[in-house]
């Protein structure tokens, strides 16, 4: 089955609070955890300026926690679920 729009993100984020410590099973309360990164694939809010619109909005949450990393312009932002760069 072909979902339109299913195939592209819709949305990504980076969970950054820490004083949530465990999962609720509440997926938009989980995907704010700290130490995680969100995406969905699907519909993206229209409202933030989103484009993609599907029938689909699915939410998929990993730990960062044990080596995950994000680099951007050439250069490591984020390790093991911390930013590595400072205000």
């Amino acid at each position: 089955m072909n979902v339109e729009g299913a195939r592209r993100f819709g949305e990504a984020a980076i969970g950054t609070n820490y004083n949530i410590n465990r999962q609720t099973r509440n997926i938009l309360f989980d995907e704010k955890m700290g130490g995680t990164i969100h995406m969905a694939i699907g519909q993206s809010y229209l409202q933030t300026g989103g484009k993609n619109q599907s029938s689909i909005h699915w939410d998929l949450i990993s730990d960062m926690t044990q080596g995950g990393e994000i680099w951007a312009d050439g250069q490591k932002i984020y390790e093991n679920g911390r930013f590595l760069i400072s205000r």
